[in-house]
């Protein structure tokens, strides 16, 4: 599949007219913020921490940490009435651009949410001179993997800071 041919077939396709917008937004705007609050209770879910060592949690939370200044780009989807309904940030990564944080609200799943926010991102980091986008996502979110592989992301290997405290995600590049 050629650099992102699953996102030029999705936006033409005549069939496929997106019921929603993107804006572009700052990290801290409340609406990402209550987004990215979703996803983190989802993930609690998926994820739960058991009895591991206080020193493995936190070292895996540090992996995830983010902050306000990293991102170049935050993507919110928004229904007619202006609900957010999905999220999607871009930060540099070391010498690599990184898709970070994307949720798509759980009424709002099955919409084309997630593919819209992906090409809008993978063209801000082009934008940007990058020769790939990378993303990690967890071992138990198999419906994130499926959407990645038919998007025409490649599986690579797991990349810092996730290698040391999440060997078992699944990271992927997108050819710009």
């Amino acid at each position: 599949m050629a650099p992102g041919s699953a996102f030029a077939s999705w936006f033409s396709d005549a069939h496929v007219l997106p019921d929603f917008t993107i804006e572009q937004v700052e990290w801290t705007d409340a609406r990402a913020v209550a987004l990215r609050a979703v996803m983190d209770a989802e993930m609690a879910v998926r994820y739960p921490h058991f009895d591991e060592e206080v020193a493995v949690t936190a070292a895996r939370d540090e992996a995830l940490a983010v902050h306000d200044d990293e991102f170049v780009s935050v993507l919110l989807a928004l229904d007619p009435d202006g609900t957010p309904i999905g999220h999607l940030a871009l930060r540099p990564l070391r010498d690599e651009w990184e898709a970070k944080r994307l949720i798509v609200a759980p009424s709002a799943r099955g919409r084309g949410v997630a593919t819209a926010l992906l090409a809008g991102i993978a063209a801000a980091a082009r934008d940007h001179g990058a020769p790939r986008l990378i993303l990690q996502t967890g071992w138990n979110q198999p419906e994130s993997v499926a959407l990645y592989r038919k998007l025409g992301f490649d599986e690579i290997p797991v990349y810092e800071p996730y290698a040391a405290t999440m060997p078992q995600s699944h990271c992927f590049a997108l050819p710009l």
